[in-house]
């Protein structure tokens, strides 16, 4: 049976995935029915099961182009290689486009050239989109739609991948809940351990328990981890005591010492270096892209060895979770975490790493909108318990009757002991499947369904080379690594007011656990700042003064710390620092933000000391560090007479309020179309997402109500439409009836007349003109027949204007609902007189390394 390719109109419905056609195992031939597989259903997550040759790759490729071209961002995990065929998209389907990523060892057994064996790879590709109402202008729709990226962590083949940041802290969401916290904390040292070779126990073993107090209690204390400080503190931990016991007695120090050369062997090794380079394993990173467009990432873990595989995994499941927990709870598909081969990772007895985070993911992100899809040609090693909240089943040709009865067992359990589960009939449907052939039980839908695959858009051609994983690689766009991605922050950047927030709320005095990134930070302000001081320097700083000035006590003093020490003498020279906090109000429109502000201006020599907070910079030293007292001797430049009496400051502290007053404002961006506005500290990128998840939900509730307003008409017409084709086919067999017996009649009567009877008699008469008559019945029956096809037309005519009118409010809703599209307007927040806060204003002396030349350069 030839089916025609569906209309593209058919298929390309919002929220809806499209898979294949509806398939009759009796039969064995596919319908005219399209399965079309609603997004929101992924929610309750999906697993894919079906041997080696059964179209799972292709089902499951299929599946996350379809959610890309929707706009839902995917993490994919792909233990095997096969996944990295989603980047071998060729728009224009050219043979010269798969010549690259052909195998030439099939072009070889077909006794083709790699040129010929391309060309035939096109061709096939062309018709085989084709056949299912696909072309080249989808597949550019579909890069469009999202980016697409490799990453191999532990090797440059592809994009590497760093897994520095896993240690990094979770966000408050994650802290706030001890068991989730728990989870993760196991999950890291689990993971480590496995990595180093040691097979731990997180009730059992003192190696776990060790690493998980001190990842915990760092983590409390919301400070990032890496190797090397993990390694220091493996030798002098943070606590003192492990549960009743002392430290020395639980894990004596020169046992320490040997798990800490452990980790650090692993640091140290030459082929660890790969992994400490490359983008963050930051899932904000790798969902979005800057700009806010969707992201596939898929995580090829095919070149490691096994500890390696399940280390990868477990982090990155891990902070899939603790990513998924810092965003709002949401009913549409917001994001995918897609694994392959789960065989090994969530096994039905064993405990590794990976299985924990996991079954997490698959009980909790459906509140969060996140879908969890796995697929595997071994079921046997699934843990069927932990899949028994999976909503959707795709189930290909299975291998051994062991499968499909362990499948059964999966399917039952996800059934929750439900009547309409009849395990004979669905053994005897998975019997029947072919290849590309799926069974889909869905719990949202009435019944189980089966259908056959439609041709992927991607080229399949299986694994590739590590060459052509670099080649795939350097090909693809230029990566963009912020500043606070380099710092091993990524997701966070480094504000002014964020780093003075953090002065009022850091706790105070130097800490164990400081790491580079604030030392650089110090620098960074200083060079911020150092630009205006060094004209101060030049301008006037006399020679002579040494000691600081005598300053009444009502003169408020500070130093900022010495970051840098050479050796140079340092001078320290004056400037006026404001702290403040101002919060920003609109009572009307509900909005509300605050700002930290830390803001340094220049004390210039015998100029007017009426200051100009206008050239102030803004610094990010935290107030915590300031000190009463030099950090070291050094001379102070000279200070006026008016710096030195308290009323001054009185003076410039009411100037820096008012000047605060009439300049600062909180800038928030707007949406007109969902009358939105952002949340302060909320990137353009982080507004744009929010507002997607809101415009899906509306989506998905103004689709709904488009379906059930549309519903009862397009049925009606449905209706009228069949009753049309019956009357159509009832008037057309009567009107045949009709014109056979006039035909027989009208002969009968003709033959009659000439076998030779004389006269025509009263008897022929009669006959001829019944004859007549039926031909005249014929005729009427004729315009009954056209009448009919006229009522069909008419009907067929309706039912596709109201599709028709149905996909244009469609589309209308796409583009009113879509925040991608959308130019933000610029809201101004004001503050009010008594939100301003001034926490300090002081007389600030800075030090500088001096040089021979008497150049100043900035040493805070």
């Amino acid at each position: 049976m030839t089916l025609t390719p569906p209309n593209p109109k058919t298929y390309e419905k919002l929220g809806a995935f499209y898979l294949g056609r509806e398939y009759d195992l009796g039969k064995r031939e596919m319908r005219d029915e399209l399965l079309l597989y609603d997004s929101k259903d992924l929610t309750t997550h999906a697993v894919c099961v079906g041997m080696t040759g059964s179209g799972k790759t292709g089902l499951c490729v299929s599946l996350l182009k379809e959610a890309a071209l929707d706009g839902v961002p995917a993490l994919i995990i792909d233990p095997k290689g096969d996944l990295t065929n989603l980047l071998l998209t060729f728009p224009q389907l050219r043979g010269p486009d798969f010549a690259p990523w052909i195998n030439e060892d099939d072009a070889r057994r077909k006794g083709m050239s790699a040129s010929e064996y391309a060309n035939a790879q096109a061709k096939l590709w062309r018709d085989g989109l084709g056949q299912w109402g696909q072309d080249g202008e989808r597949i550019a729709q579909l890069r469009q739609a999202a980016d697409f990226a490799v990453y191999t962590p532990g090797s440059h083949s592809g994009r590497p991948l760093s897994v520095l940041s896993s240690f990094a802290a979770p966000p408050p969401e994650v802290l706030g809940e001890s068991d989730l916290l728990r989870d993760q904390v196991t999950t890291a040292a689990s993971s480590l351990l496995s990595l180093i070779g040691i097979d731990a126990d997180p009730i059992r073993s003192r190696e776990h328990i060790l690493l998980s107090t001190i990842i915990e209690f760092t983590w409390k204390e919301r400070r990032d981890l890496d190797l090397a400080g993990l390694i220091q503190l493996i030798q002098r931990p943070p606590v003192q005591r492990v549960g009743v016991l002392d430290l020395e007695s639980f894990y004596p120090e020169k046992d320490r010492f040997k798990l800490a050369l452990l980790v650090n062997n692993l640091l140290a090794s030459p082929g660890f270096s790969s992994w400490l380079e490359g983008e963050p394993m930051d899932v904000g990173h790798l969902l979005y892209t800057p700009e806010g467009r969707p992201r596939v990432s898929i995580g090829n873990i095919a070149h490691l060895g096994e500890k390696e595989r399940m280390f990868v995994v477990s982090l990155l499941v891990n902070q899939m979770l603790s990513w998924m927990r810092s965003r709002s709870g949401t009913t549409s598909l917001r994001a995918l975490l897609y694994m392959d081969e789960i065989f090994g990772y969530m096994p039905p007895v064993a405990e590794p790493p990976s299985k924990r985070p996991l079954l997490t993911m698959l009980k909790q992100a459906r509140a969060y909108g996140v879908g969890v899809v796995l697929a595997t040609q071994n079921p046997v090693d699934l843990d069927y318990k932990g899949l028994s909240n999976t909503g959707t089943w795709f189930l290909g040709r299975l291998q051994t009757d062991r499968d499909k009865q362990r499948v059964l067992d999966g399917l039952e359990g996800a059934a929750a002991g439900s009547e309409s589960f009849d395990r004979a009939a669905m053994e005897e449907t998975l019997a029947g499947l072919g290849k590309r052939v799926f069974l889909m039980h869905n719990v949202h839908d009435e019944a189980p369904v089966v259908f056959h695959t439609r041709w992927a858009m991607s080229y399949l051609r299986g694994p590739l080379t590590r060459s052509q994983l670099r080649q795939l690689h350097q090909s693809g766009p230029a990566v963009e690594v912020g500043v606070a991605a380099a710092s091993g922050q990524p997701g966070v950047a480094t504000t002014v007011s964020g780093a003075a927030s953090a002065a009022f709320s850091a706790p105070t005095g130097p800490s164990m656990y400081a790491t580079s990134t604030h030392v650089a930070t110090g620098q960074m302000g200083a060079q911020l700042v150092g630009e205006g001081l060094h004209a101060v320097a030049r301008a006037g700083a006399p020679d002579a003064a040494a000691a600081a000035p005598l300053l009444p006590p009502d003169v408020r003093q500070v130093y900022f710390p010495l970051t840098r020490v050479s050796g140079a003498p340092i001078r320290y020279l004056p400037q006026l620092m404001g702290l403040a906090k101002v919060h920003f109000v609109d009572t009307r429109k509900g909005l509300q933000a605050s700002e930290h502000l830390c803001l340094l201006t220049s004390i210039n020599v015998g100029a007017a000391l009426d200051v100009d907070w206008d050239a102030a910079t803004q610094t990010s030293v935290d107030a915590d560090h300031f000190g009463a007292r030099p950090p070291v001797p050094g001379r102070h430049a000279e200070l006026p007479a008016d710096a030195a009496q308290a009323k001054s400051y009185t003076r410039w502290s009411k100037d820096f309020g008012n000047w605060i007053y009439r300049s600062r404002r909180f800038e928030l961006l707007h949406s007109p179309k969902l009358k939105e506005y952002s949340k302060p500290g909320e990137s353009e990128q982080d507004f744009r997402l929010r507002l997607g998840d809101r415009g899906r939900e509306e989506r998905d509730a103004q689709i709904g109500k488009l379906r059930r307003k549309y519903a009862s008409k397009t049925k009606t017409l449905r209706d009228r439409v069949r009753r049309a084709e019956l009357a159509v086919g009832r008037e057309q067999d009567e009107a045949r009836g009709a014109k056979v017996q006039s035909a027989i009649s009208f002969g009968t009567t003709i033959l009659s007349a000439l076998l030779g009877r004389s006269a025509v008699s009263a008897t022929t008469l009669g006959k001829a003109t019944t004859a007549a008559r039926g031909l005249g019945r014929a005729a009427d029956q004729a315009k009954d027949v056209d009448e009919a096809r006229a009522n069909l037309d008419a009907y067929t005519k309706q039912l596709q204007d109201l599709e028709s009118e149905l996909e244009s409010e469609s589309e209308r809703l796409r583009a009113l609902l879509d925040p991608m599209r959308e130019e933000f307007d610029t809201f101004s927040l004001r503050p009010r007189k008594t939100d301003i806060d001034i926490r300090l204003f002081a007389l600030a002396w800075t030090p500088h390394e001096e040089a021979p030349d008497g150049r100043l350069t900035p040493a805070w």
